[in-house]
């Protein structure tokens, strides 16, 4: 746990902090727009279950074992060694979301401003939720990711490389962001956005132990938006695009996670045997 918190503590907390200090007072504007916090939760939401998703697939091809998919988690029944290296699978399919919709992002022109904020955060968290668990699989075992590190036997020196080329990819995720942030926003507003978005996820993650079903957002948003303020501040684009930028709206997304929280709780959380 020691470990834990002091990699959060220099991945996560380093950055943001310097990016505050180094942003102008005057471009703080700390209150998030309430669309934006909704779209943050529920891009973690979805790109989480796509982990789970990619988590249990290989395992449903393997002989020897049956995984089942739930909607805060996944297990199995069988034995097969490779199931240690397919824990390493769910994050890899992360990576390639938050690829692939910066690739939209980039590409995308004529969408409207709810949907470019949808967007910008599905790239958030795939990025974000992927280099996380590539870091902190350098640092402890027991994670997803440390676990298939550990079937490939990859050593002190090869853990050290990983996590310092994972710190820089969020630095670099952070600044490639920062330059795309389609509506006004500060440090702290972005701040705020993360904090409010780690409380709409709770219910999603139910039931479960409450600090463990906090915890994972919580690390996740903290690490992004510190990369993400620090870019800001490196790119000096504090103050957003500009004040006449289309603002996201509510109902939208106030659905759509309304939806997903119904297919958490009614249809995943029972499980899906595959």
């Amino acid at each position: 746990m020691t470990a834990l918190f002091l990699l959060i503590l220099a991945t996560g907390i380093a950055p943001l902090v310097a990016g505050l200090l180094l942003l102008k007072p005057a471009t703080q504007r700390a209150w998030p727009a309430a669309g934006s916090v909704l779209l943050c939760a529920l891009a973690f939401n979805l790109t989480f279950f796509w982990q789970e998703l990619w988590l249990v697939i290989p395992k449903a091809l393997t002989p020897g074992l049956h995984p089942v998919l739930y909607h805060n988690n996944h297990d199995w029944t069988g034995n097969a060694p490779v199931a240690e290296l397919l824990q390493g699978s769910g994050a890899i399919a992360t990576l390639f979301s938050g690829l692939a919709f910066c690739l939209i992002m980039a590409m995308a022109r004529r969408i409207s401003g709810t949907w470019r904020l949808f967007v910008f955060w599905m790239a958030f968290q795939g990025l974000y939720q992927s280099l996380t668990q590539l870091a902190i699989g350098t640092q402890l075992s027991g994670n997803d990711m440390g676990r298939a590190l550990g079937y490939l036997g990859v050593g002190t020196a090869g853990h050290i490389l990983l996590l310092v080329l994972a710190v820089a990819a969020m630095a670099l995720a952070g600044g490639w962001l920062a330059r795309r942030i389609p509506t006004r926003n500060s440090g702290y507003g972005l701040l705020l956005t993360a904090l409010l978005s780690v409380i709409v996820v709770i219910p999603f993650r139910l039931p479960r132990n409450l600090i463990e079903v906090a915890l994972i957002p919580l690390i996740v948003n903290m690490v992004g938006i510190g990369w993400l303020v620090l870019g800001m501040a490196l790119v000096r684009r504090g103050a957003g695009h500009g004040p006449n930028e289309e603002q996201p709206t509510i109902m939208g997304p106030a659905l759509a996670l309304g939806g997903t929280l119904l297919l958490f709780q009614l249809v995943l959380r029972p499980g899906i045997a595959f």
